[in-house]
């Protein structure tokens, strides 16, 4: 069955909560592979005040054709005053 890509992402940030704990944040990319979807959500890992101090984590979840979770990853951290930036080149 065709996954859409809102259910992707909504069932890939729910499960990522389920299985951190953590607050979710945001929806960082969202790609289909071999394998189904690849979504990358960032989550607040550790609370800080003030909040610019907040260490935040980026997840990689894989995400089958049927929208199973099969595998997941922390892929990166970072403080939250610390900005990314990505030219969108790989």
């Amino acid at each position: 069955m065709a996954t859409a890509l809102m259910d992707v992402v909504k069932t890939a940030r729910q499960r990522l909560g389920e299985l951190t704990g953590l607050p979710i944040g945001s929806t960082v990319s969202v790609r289909r592979d071999e394998c189904g979807w690849c979504v990358q959500v960032e989550v607040v890992e550790k609370k800080s005040i003030p909040d610019s101090q907040d260490i935040l984590a980026t997840y990689e979840l894989q995400v089958d054709q049927d929208g199973e979770v099969l595998d997941m990853l922390r892929s990166g951290m970072r403080k939250r005053s610390d900005v990314m930036v990505s030219s969108g080149v790989e």
